[in-house]
């Protein structure tokens, strides 16, 4: 009963999230004004229509999905490495996606294949074939590197080489390539329009459906791979389908977005926080709300409402996250002697 009425609360708190994400921007628009949008009733001020359906809604639905997406994806990357301090953004999933567009966006001729496909699948092909690399170095590391902050370590060194890399491809692009993927890295969620969320959005929903049915195989996985083999898990088989997951929802968002850092390893700690749990038919779920309701409320505060200014996404991303990081770091000070 105490976890319907927190879900409840969470979904609550979400939906009142999105509907201000809608009210709230720099052009103040009255909220009746946007019920009877929302309605399909005709306004005085046909401006508005535009903003709301061109701007505001894909943005909030972006949002929306893209919380979701990176806080599952750090749930599975924590529950496979069974690292605390494991996400998308610190193991380098996100900056292997970001490889994979600086290459798809600075050499788009050898990826003319992608040309064929309906726009957005170009970014997304090459998002998550980036991820995928950098998580499976990541996997095939820590078969030999056990300490946690060793992992962690080597997580970040692919990113550094990813980021190499990329400053490879700026050097020897043309001028135009390099401004368009430097926009792009800043993180942005108002770029996204309807067309690319057409492709987004089914490879996050494909990606999450996956994350559900794997949810025995994850609480299995919690308790040592030893005695996942003993309820009859295969390791394997499980490893490739989080891999799938993780590269879906990591890349999808990345494609789009840009990297959006800190939701992906802070999320699953509120989550657990909140719920007192770490069973993924809770979790999961529990993930899910909080990741798109924190998104939300940072892409709200990130419009400094009625100001006309816009902050960065990163940045009020970063002011919630690294303290959950710092926090998470000091109890496992206290509880553990380490990480």
């Amino acid at each position: 009963m105490k976890n319907i009425l927190i879900f409840t609360l969470l979904a609550i708190l979400c939906t009142a999230f999105f509907i201000g994400d809608l009210f709230w921007g720099s052009v103040d628009i009255p909220l009746s004004e946007i019920g009877k949008l929302l309605l399909g009733k005709t306004t005085e001020e046909t401006v508005y229509s535009g903003i709301l359906f061109d701007l505001r809604v894909p943005k909030a639905v972006t949002a929306l999905f893209t919380g979701m997406a990176l806080s599952v994806s750090g749930l599975l990357m924590q529950t496979l490495f069974r690292n605390p301090l494991a996400g998308p953004y610190v193991l380098g999933i996100s900056s292997g996606a970001s490889l994979g567009v600086a290459a798809y966006v600075m050499f788009s001729s050898a990826f003319a294949l992608f040309f064929v496909l309906p726009s957005g699948w170009g970014y997304a092909i090459s998002s998550i074939m980036g991820a995928s690399i950098i998580l499976i170095l990541v996997l095939l590391t820590s078969f030999r590197v056990s300490d946690s902050v060793s992992l962690l370590i080597v997580g970040m060194m692919f990113g550094s080489i990813t980021s190499a890399f990329i400053s490879v491809l700026q050097s020897i692009s043309d001028p135009n390539s390099v401004k368009l993927f430097i926009t792009w890295t800043l993180g942005s969620l108002s770029t996204v329009s309807w067309t690319q969320l057409q492709v987004m959005i089914p490879l996050i929903v494909t990606g999450l459906l996956i994350a559900v049915l794997l949810q025995k195989k994850l609480d299995a996985l919690l308790l040592g791979e030893n005695y996942a083999k003993g309820l009859g898990v295969s390791i394997f088989q499980t490893r490739l389908w989080i891999i799938v997951a993780t590269s879906l929802l990591a890349g999808a968002t990345t494609a789009f977005t840009g990297p959006i850092g800190f939701i992906g390893i802070a999320v699953p700690h509120i989550a657990r926080g909140v719920f007192q749990t770490s069973k993924h038919s809770i979790i999961l779920p529990a993930s899910m709300l909080c990741g798109a309701g924190l998104l939300l409320l940072c892409d709200i505060i990130s419009q400094l409402p009625n100001s006309g200014y816009v902050l960065p996404i990163n940045a009020i991303c970063a002011l919630f996250g690294a303290p959950i990081i710092i926090w998470i770091i000091m109890r496992g000070r206290r509880g553990k002697g380490v990480v």
